[in-house]
């Protein structure tokens, strides 16, 4: 198989929905001939710590078997040079993450980043290694939307990339890559092709994220928009399409600053990653461009929706306004013969006339109908 089409294989895992179990973790051991030894062949544990993952070596592609401690680990993979070592991480603490860090001599401002998070999409050259953030994405199900819907969560992934490490750091509820590596092992000849392989799979994998959020966020606004412009559109509420804004906001914050990152890793010569593996990385950004330009549609479709719908009731107070007014003409003529002959005079016409009080109500009915004939033919009523 070309390494275009194992990589346009991996470009496919962000549909893979289904999380794998982990099991309860250990606690952190310190590393090096001053640390004390960490087991990573319990079957039932995680090996390093509450935040640790996973932790697995691969020589040519190949998963290794479990070694007593992540030093032999590496210094098996570091004689060798021919593999490297996947480290994945949950949320760790500093504590946890310490040990990691000098033995994989991280650089410490991009250990600060990775410890505490919420950081912007970015990417980082430091002596020996890159470090990489991204936002993931996951669009909430709900079965109606309302004004305090919650429509996409999100989260991040921190990538460490070395010539014979990768460290990935996640926050969040979601973005698990657990069926990225397995669908990574069923490649062998994806990850003989090391480290950067791995971070592209990444890329790839958050960016068919963003586009599967933007086509269930397009079912939203095509809801909202069916409400808005049905025969009582005018009684939609206009919440939910705050709400939305504020929500695709928040898409556009973890979509639109990938951009650059993903350009320097796509087009700048680095010595993590071969040129093999980052002319694959214009492939992702031409995907990412896909969900930039989706987003910035349904910005602007939203506020065509809101001003349509901010139309749709002036026109309705207006349709009230005339109706109201209409009705006060038509009761504007009794109100103005009652009051004519409720005055006190003595010497008024019709005033003993036995036919005056038939008269009077007659003019009155003819005219209020003559002007309800009016109104009505002119559509105010």
């Amino acid at each position: 198989m070309s390494m275009a089409g194992n990589l346009r294989k991996v470009g496919s895992l962000g549909k893979v929905s289904s999380l794998r179990k982990v099991g309860r973790l250990r606690k952190v051991a310190r590393l090096g001939r001053r640390r004390s030894r960490v087991d990573l062949s319990h079957p039932a544990r995680s090996p390093l710590g509450s935040s640790v993952v996973n932790c697995v070596s691969y020589r040519r592609g190949v998963r290794q078997p479990s070694v007593d401690t992540l030093v032999e680990a590496v210094e098996r993979i570091r004689k060798t040079d021919d593999g490297f070592v996947w480290l994945g991480l949950h949320e760790p603490t500093e504590q946890e993450f310490a040990d990691i860090a000098d033995l994989f001599d991280l650089h410490p401002l991009a250990v600060e980043d990775a410890v505490h998070a919420h950081q912007r999409p970015k990417v980082e050259r430091y002596d020996h290694a890159l470090f990489a953030v991204f936002k993931t994405v996951c669009y909430v199900e709900h079965t109606e939307l309302t004004a305090t819907s919650e429509v996409v969560d999100t989260g991040e992934i921190m990538v460490f990339v070395g010539r014979d490490f990768v460290i990935t750091v996640r926050h969040g509820r979601h973005g698990s890559l657990g069926p990225l590596r397995e669908e990574l092992e069923a490649s062998p000849e994806q990850l003989a092709q090391g480290p950067a392989a791995v971070l592209h799979a990444i890329a790839d994998q958050v960016v068919d994220d963003y586009l599967a959020a933007t086509d269930a966020v397009q079912s939203d606004i095509d809801q909202v928009e069916t409400d808005v412009f049905a025969p009582d559109g005018a009684r939609a509420d206009p919440g939910r399409i705050y709400q939305l804004k504020r929500e695709l906001l928040e898409l556009k914050r973890a979509v639109v600053p990938l951009g650059r990152p993903l350009q320097v890793l796509a087009s700048t010569p680095m010595r993590a990653i071969a040129p093999e593996i980052q002319a694959y990385f214009r492939d992702v950004d031409d995907h990412l461009k896909r969900a930039t330009e989706q987003i910035a549609a349904f910005d602007e479709l939203l506020n065509s929706i809101l001003q349509a719908h901010l139309a749709q009731v002036t026109v309705a107070q207006n349709e009230d306004m005339r109706k109201i007014t209409a009705w006060a003409a038509v009761v504007a003529v009794p109100t103005m013969a009652c009051g004519l002959y409720g005055m006190n005079f003595d010497h008024m016409p019709e005033l003993h006339w036995r036919y005056g009080y038939p008269l009077i109500m007659s003019v009155i009915t003819a005219t209020c109908f003559a002007l309800y004939r009016g109104f009505r033919r002119n559509g105010w009523l």
